[in-house]
């Protein structure tokens, strides 16, 4: 699958989209004053306002100790201040008060801020509750394995620069990035993030999958291996093929971010996009790029698919890189070249 996909940031994040839930059961009504607290609470958080939101949504649980939601929306706002240990004690405030057993969110809440915890245990439960199925002993304290939840993209960086790369899900809240990220995100190859649970859009194969582009809210693990930057001549797309596919061999990675970045706007990235690029002359009325600027449209001549100067990110160590792409050149020397290779992150 392709790599990055750029975009600026235009606006505020829509924090509403089907997260917060500000009435509860029916036969419970929350009060004016709660309703008033928790809406100005949620309009401060949308301005960043986390501390003052945080006395208003204190507040709101005050005076509504018994409504699960109280605890639901110190769970969100801690998760968004990344303060994983009152997320997970407000989370499980809020999930003891549910009238129901599975498929609750609250019960995603909580995996998300024992994962950040490394807390398995509540992580496994978490997601049991929630109505998934979670290979292994139920006590076991290691991190589960094993879910098989697929490929999907995550958003890097999505209140700044955003970019969105493939990546493997480990399980609901984690995924491992195998794109090579442009150096703007400051994220490298081979690096486990943390992500949000609601997906902000989609990305679709010429085979018809869909899959989920979630939103990252912190890096998880880091990974060891640099990000370099170099100019390729490859005279066909058999060339560039041949040095992914020694990268891989290799147990790193090589992409070609000439044809694999598209920029776009917010609401392009945010919904349903196809991954590939078309085939022939046809030109992405998405694609922002310019001519001359990385991404497909900016790689294009009149007349011509194939430009044979190629950026291309190289996920490798300082001690190996040189030499994969000379052993790269050495197979074909007359269709293959590159240089000013430069460590970019």
């Amino acid at each position: 699958m392709s790599g990055g996909t750029s975009q600026p940031t235009v606006g505020k994040w829509n924090w509403q989209a089907g997260i917060v839930r500000i009435f509860g059961k029916g036969r419970h009504r929350p009060s004016a004053s709660w309703r008033q607290a928790t809406d100005r609470a949620f309009t401060l958080i949308g301005d960043g306002r986390y501390e003052d939101a945080g006395e208003l949504l204190t507040r709101a649980a005050d005076l509504e100790p018994w409504l699960s939601e109280s605890w639901f929306n110190l769970a969100l706002l801690h998760k968004f201040r990344h303060d994983w240990e009152q997320a997970r004690a407000a989370g499980l405030r809020a999930v003891a008060l549910l009238d129901r057993e599975t498929g609750a969110p609250d019960w995603w809440n909580v995996g998300i801020a024992a994962t950040a915890l490394q807390d398995w245990p509540l992580a496994r439960r978490a997601w049991q509750a929630y109505g998934l199925k979670v290979p292994g002993d139920a006590a076991a304290t290691a991190e589960p394995l094993g879910m098989e939840l697929g490929s999907a993209a995550v958003r890097l960086s999505p209140e700044g620069e955003a970019e969105v790369v493939w990546g493997r899900r480990l399980d609901p809240a984690r995924l491992e990035v195998l794109s090579i990220p442009l150096p703007s995100s400051g994220r490298r190859w081979g690096e486990v993030v943390l992500h949000d649970g609601v997906p902000h859009g989609e990305r679709t194969t010429s085979t018809g999958h869909a899959y989920p582009v979630f939103d990252e809210i912190e890096l998880w693990a880091p990974s060891p291996v640099p990000t370099w930057v170099v100019l390729l001549e490859a005279a066909t797309e058999a060339d560039r093929e041949a040095l992914e596919q020694l990268a891989a061999d290799a147990g790193f990675a090589a992409e070609d971010w000439s044809s694999s970045v598209r920029l776009l706007c917010r609401m392009c990235s945010e919904s349903r996009m196809p991954s590939d690029e078309g085939d022939g002359v046809h030109l992405d009325p998405h694609d922002h790029s310019e001519p001359g600027h990385p991404g497909p449209l900016g790689h294009r001549t009149d007349g011509q698919l194939w430009v044979p100067e190629r950026e291309c990110g190289v996920a490798a160590p300082a001690s190996l890189v040189r030499g994969l792409l000379d052993g790269w050149v050495a197979d074909s020397p007359d269709s293959r070249d590159w240089r000013d290779l430069e460590e970019v992150c």
